[in-house]
Order: C-alpha cells, then structure tokens, then sequence
C-alpha cells in the first residue's frame, strides 16, 4: 500500500460469523449489550485485519487472533512507514507509532465518528471509508448463508480483487476480452 493515509477500522479487526448468517440467528432484544469478546479462527468466528487506502486499494487479511504479534507483519508488509494511519479506539493499534507510523484515533465510545484536525472544516481523521467495506463485505458474503473457514480465504480474496478493480471498469474490458480470445482453443467448426 502507499504512503498517505491509510484507515482501519470498525474495529479494524472484525469478527465475521463464518457459520451462520445474520438472516438465521434471532434478533437480539433491543438495548442488550452484544457478547464481549472478540472473534478467533477456534471459535468459528475467525477475524478478518482490512487495511484501505482512502479512494484507493483494499487489503483484506484472515487472522488466527486479535494481537499485535498477528498483525504487526500484515502491516508492516501493507504500508509504508511513516504513513499516517486512522484507527478506532482498540488496544491492539497502541504500537503503531512504535512500529514506525503516525497514528490518529477516533473515539467511537465517547461518540466521536469523524473529527477536524486543522479546523479547515473538513473530517480528515476517521474510518468511515473501511466502515463502509465491512458493510458491503458483509452484504456480498450474507447471501452465502455461512461458508466454510476453508474457503473463506478465497471469498475475501475475490471481493478484495473486485474492489480493487473496480475503478478500472471499461478499461480493463478490452484487455480481458482480448486475452480470452487470443489464449482460448479455438473450436473447429
């Protein structure tokens, strides 16, 4: 990933029950708190890291846990140093600064979705560009009705392609086409 500014968040880490869909558990009564904790790959509730550029290339990564020994290699190996990198509140991005990156912080408990850094009026710091992965993530894996963490790996790989593609539209059509005619064995009659 390039430098500039990177984003992470909704919980940057994000549990995705593998198992089950939303559409076939019951609701859950207003008001109650969720189930605290966070997903792992033993409780069937394997973590997914997402690293975003804003505008730009999605990093989509299945993780065993939530620490930082997991996710400092994912990382480091997706941005560059000295990239500012936008996070929610959770513990496990404490290190980054440590790790070599800026690191700016928005408190989702205290409210605070977007804030203004250098008052131009403008929300530079926030996490609504991942935010919004997770909800269309979440949206194309829910009619799947729970898939097998064996092949949950390949899904997340084919929606990150398609996303990252997707700004080229029109212009990769032509290539795409060409290649298939060019390298597809011909039929005789």
């Amino acid at each position: 990933m390039a430098s500039g500014r990177c984003e992470r968040g909704c919980h940057g880490l994000e549990a995705f029950p593998v198992g089950h869909s939303s559409s076939q558990l019951p609701a859950r009564k207003r008001r109650l708190k969720g189930k605290r904790g966070r997903g792992t790959a033993a409780s069937d509730k394997p973590p997914v890291l997402g690293m975003i550029e804003r505008g730009g290339k999605l990093v989509l990564h299945l993780c065993d846990n939530v620490q930082q020994r997991t996710i400092q290699p994912l990382i480091t190996t997706a941005i560059t140093p000295s990239t500012v990198v936008n996070t929610d509140e959770y513990a496990i991005y404490n290190r980054l600064t440590e790790w070599g990156y800026g690191h700016v912080t928005v408190i989702h408990g205290d409210g605070e979705y977007a804030r203004d850094d250098d008052g131009d009026g403008i929300n530079e710091v926030h996490v609504n560009t991942i935010e919004g992965v997770w909800s269309l993530l979440r949206s194309w894996l829910r009619p799947h009705r729970g898939i097998s963490q064996r092949w949950l790996p390949l899904y997340l790989g084919f929606f990150q392609a398609m996303h990252n593609l997707r700004r080229r539209g029109q212009s990769l059509l032509g290539p795409l086409l060409s290649l298939l005619l060019t390298s597809a064995p011909r039929n005789p009659l």
